[in-house]
């Protein structure tokens, strides 16, 4: 029998920005796939995400890749990039996200998800530039988790609890985990999958293999490689974040917050729903 087959998509949370290993990124799954399976016949990993990546780049690029390998297991985690662009529309994140878990369902493939945090929060932004981002990231995790259901994924709440406020979890720009964070999220997902009867290997550690990076090393990063980060993610979102920030000074003013909620919402509902009617069998 082969080694049992992981292979994990995504951005650059799955491509293990903030935990850094020599020159390279390791990350929560690079952790997990040492404990799937006995260290006498360890798992073959692959890991097809990079930074950046939104649900188009899923979908075209890394799921053709990904079923060619047939894989055992495969995680998807995914959307944060979708919120920070000015092109966001939930009913494509969701029409595109309902494909791939499809695709991996055909294949009994066993699928990890996530629902993740808004990073208008983990930014610390003031309110009326958070609030958008928040009400966006909350409609990806409303379409993972329905989808995450519909397909029998094995998924992890991750977007919210006392991680999101220990410092110690997260790196310096605070969009990503540290190596604290990556390997809670290793040990969470392996503790699902050994319920689940897949992982039989040693859940991955708890404590950080290195030290965590200096105040004065973190700054450095953030004042350089980190504001570039940001900056490459966002820059063709400011101005259509600018304005909707400035409908959420105006509704809050009119005491009116309340229909964007219901707008987003709204959102969601329709494109599951377009989801649902698209997989009914034709009348005829």
């Amino acid at each position: 029998m082969r080694p049992l087959r992981f292979v994990a998509l995504g951005d650059s949370l799955t491509e293990g920005v903030g935990d850094p290993v020599g020159d390279t990124w390791r990350g929560w799954a690079a952790l997990l796939a040492g404990g799937l399976a006995p260290m006498t016949t360890p798992a073959e990993f692959t890991n097809l995400s990079f930074s950046g990546a939104q649900t188009r780049d899923l979908l075209e690029r890394q799921t053709p890749q990904a079923l060619k390998m047939r894989p055992d297991v495969a995680s998807v985690l995914i959307g944060v990039n979708d919120t920070l662009r000015y092109t966001f529309d939930i009913h494509a994140v969701a029409a595109r996200l309902d494909k791939v878990y499809a695709a991996f369902q055909a294949q009994n493939t066993v699928l990890l998800t996530a629902c993740l945090p808004d990073p208008g929060s983990m930014l610390r932004l003031p309110g009326a530039l958070a609030r958008p981002l928040a009400r966006r990231q909350r409609a990806v995790n409303t379409v993972v988790h329905a989808l995450s259901e519909r397909y029998g994924a094995v998924h992890l709440h991750a977007e919210g609890g006392d991680w999101i406020s220990d410092r110690a979890m997260w790196s310096a720009d605070r969009l990503h985990p540290g190596e604290r964070g990556h390997r809670q999220l290793a040990r969470r997902f392996h503790a699902l999958l050994a319920e689940a009867g897949v992982a039989t290997g040693a859940a991955p550690a708890a404590e950080p293999e290195f030290p965590p990076p200096t105040r004065s090393a973190s700054l450095l990063w953030l004042a350089t490689a980190g504001t570039a980060w940001v900056a490459r993610r966002c820059t063709d979102l400011l101005p259509q974040l600018l304005t909707l920030a400035a409908a959420e000074v105006r509704h809050k003013a009119r005491g009116t917050s309340a229909r964007l909620d219901l707008s987003a919402s709204a959102a969601v509902a329709s494109a599951l729903a377009s989801l649902s009617v698209a997989e009914q069998p034709d009348a005829a």
